[in-house]
């Protein structure tokens, strides 16, 4: 048997208290949602619940009206990430590895996007599609969430596209590939971590969206989770453990979906420091 070595063990126990830190929040938001407001505030704030609510689960899901928010949600963040999904990595295709005379400038105008922050596009977004008439409707988010998204995942795969050797693609030509075919079949596999990693951000930035989702819809047909948790703070009262529940609830799938790309996410991220 190998004898650990101390400063390995120390290691151990300050990365087990670090993970113990970072993963308590999730746990004492999931206890916060199965407590009364009496327990939450005055005589159990931190401790597990002592009578555990169940029905702040069925009440927030059907009373509150969440499942309808929740699906609303899930809709513009699936056909987001896959509109966006698509045009960023054949446009980042292009600018990195076909040549034309306007690449750079076209990749200086997506990154300029990064730029504009999402409230100084408030106004002129909503005077625009009031003009057009999509306020109110899913469209009024669609647009603004792919366009916002574009830019940052053209970003991250143009440098990835870069790092690729041509001889591959000049290999692939000789075979007989046409440029459809070597981009699907063959650098389309290679940049799976980069469009992992895109995919997270893209979905971290539509499923928490909320000034959009608050300003352009005002029906409850196309409102969005962050909006509905946002809605069951009362104007005289306030169930605290109804707001808990939405709030593990609109948790859940950004962890699960963090479990299923984490390797993708850590490849990426291994990738982009050897190449640095």
């Amino acid at each position: 048997m190998k004898k650990t070595k101390p400063g390995k063990i120390g290691l151990l126990i300050i990365l087990f208290a670090f993970a113990a830190f970072q993963i308590y929040p999730l746990v004492w938001m999931f206890f916060f949602s199965l407590k009364s407001n009496a327990e939450n505030f005055y005589t159990n704030v931190a401790g597990i619940p002592i009578v555990w609510r169940w029905e702040n689960y069925k009440n927030v899901l059907i009373d509150g009206g969440l499942i309808t928010y929740f699906i609303n949600s899930l809709i513009y963040t699936v056909i987001t990430l896959f509109v966006s999904g698509i045009l960023s990595s054949m446009t980042a295709y292009a600018i990195a590895r076909l040549k034309w005379k306007l690449s750079n400038f076209v990749y200086t105008l997506f990154i300029l996007g990064i730029m504009i922050p999402i409230q100084a596009a408030l106004l002129p977004l909503f005077i625009v599609l009031d003009k057009i008439h999509l306020l109110d409707s899913y469209w009024a988010l669609l647009i603004p969430y792919i366009a916002f998204a574009i830019p940052m995942s053209i970003l991250i795969l143009t440098s990835f596209y870069k790092s690729i050797p041509m001889e591959l693609e000049e290999a692939a030509f000789i075979d007989g590939c046409s440029i459809y075919k070597t981009f699907f079949k063959i650098i389309l596999p290679i940049v799976k971590p980069a469009i992992a990693t895109v995919s997270i951000f893209t979905f971290l930035g539509t499923w928490n969206e909320l000034i959009f989702a608050n300003t352009f819809v005002n029906s409850s047909k196309y409102r969005t989770l962050t909006v509905g948790i946002m809605s069951l703070n009362g104007q005289h009262a306030t169930d605290w453990g109804l707001i808990g529940a939405g709030m593990v609830i609109a948790t859940l799938p950004t962890l699960i979906i963090y479990i299923i790309l984490n390797r993708q996410v850590q490849e990426s991220l291994v990738a982009g420091a050897v190449k640095g």
